[in-house]
């Protein structure tokens, strides 16, 4: 997996979870809490996303094969839904029933010191993955808002740890919450609505990875402003007047693809032609390095036939673009 990949994130959530998983654990068979089961599988659920994480840039790293031409990139996608599915069913749903029968069948805490010190310690290792989280998103962010770069991340592994630790935070203000109303009341169904909480708030987080997950398995165009970089490149004025249409798709977070056809002189040569376009590919990576995978198909630019729509090429609804004028 490379840099963007959010390795050091994926590394350091992994260590953080597995920590508190097993004080989680520890701090339930001492004291009963339904809080802290709860919060002990979410833990144990985000140290196995974090092994798919990995795995999954791992496996995308294969070489292209006959059957698979264009690689394995896009595979990391399919291990981030399931990373989704993990945290909705294993985490979630579990915490929800685990809590609705803590309402149902309260009892008080025993030990509380144990829930409230891993509960503690809990925040801190997990803050400390959270920024580092944070750290590495920013090396990518730029000037998108936090919303924005989830949104828009070709890499799915940051906006995965991004929001597993920031539930993660949540939940255990949650817990320590349901807890200490707990204690205050001593009454254990503030323990049962905690739970109940954390699962609902891991239920939302899992739906947000879902869909996001989904729109890149299905395949998504470059961004904007690697869409202006390439047609700006593909136009040298001379022998290529300008781009017919074009269209782009990433064949995994740090692989694109990219299909044009792209407007001649009329009285260009063969030789020309093909010259052309190998300057205009080696013109596009320079200026996205990560479009990789570049078929440029030239052709006569017709004024008449455009203004009718007649380019049989044109998918149905897609951004044409016609010559530029030099």
């Amino acid at each position: 997996m490379s840099a963007s990949g959010g390795t050091k994130a994926i590394v350091a959530a992994l260590g953080a979870n597995l920590a508190i998983a097993v004080s989680k654990f520890v701090a339930f068979a001492f004291s009963g809490s339904s809080s802290m089961l709860a919060e002990g599988v979410h833990s144990l659920a985000d140290s196995g996303n974090q092994f798919l994480l990995l795995i999954g840039g791992k496996r995308a790293q294969r070489d292209a094969t006959p059957q698979h031409p264009f690689g394995y990139g896009r595979e990391r996608y399919i291990y981030a839904f399931l990373v989704s599915i993990v945290l909705f069913s294993v985490g979630g749903m579990f915490a929800v029933y685990e809590g609705v029968e803590k309402v149902l069948h309260p009892h008080e805490l025993d030990n509380w010191y144990w829930p409230v010190g891993v509960l503690l310690f809990a925040i801190l290792a997990e803050g400390f993955s959270f920024r580092t989280a944070i750290k590495e998103s920013n090396e990518l962010r730029g000037r998108l808002s936090w919303a924005q770069f989830i949104r828009r991340a070709k890499a799915p592994e940051l906006p995965v740890v991004l929001l597993e630790d920031f539930g993660a935070l949540i939940g255990l203000v949650l817990a320590l919450g349901g807890v200490g109303l707990s204690l205050l009341t001593g009454d254990g169904v503030w323990d049962g609505i905690g739970t109940v909480c954390i699962g609902v708030l891991l239920v939302l987080i899992a739906l947000v990875l879902a869909a996001e997950t989904k729109s890149l398995l299905l395949g998504e165009a470059a961004g904007i402003e690697e869409v202006r970089k390439i047609e700006a490149a593909v136009v040298d004025g001379d022998t290529v007047t300008g781009i017919i249409h074009m269209r782009t798709l990433h064949l995994g977070p740090e692989e694109l693809l990219v299909a044009a056809k792209i407007a001649v002189q009329h009285d260009d040569t063969a030789t020309e032609v093909a010259n052309a376009i190998n300057a205009a590919e080696a013109r596009i990576r320079a200026a996205v390095p990560i479009a990789r995978v570049i078929y440029l198909e030239p052709d006569i630019y017709d004024e008449a036939e455009a203004a009718r729509g007649a380019d049989p090429d044109a998918a149905p609804g897609g951004p044409d673009r016609h010559p530029a004028d030099h």
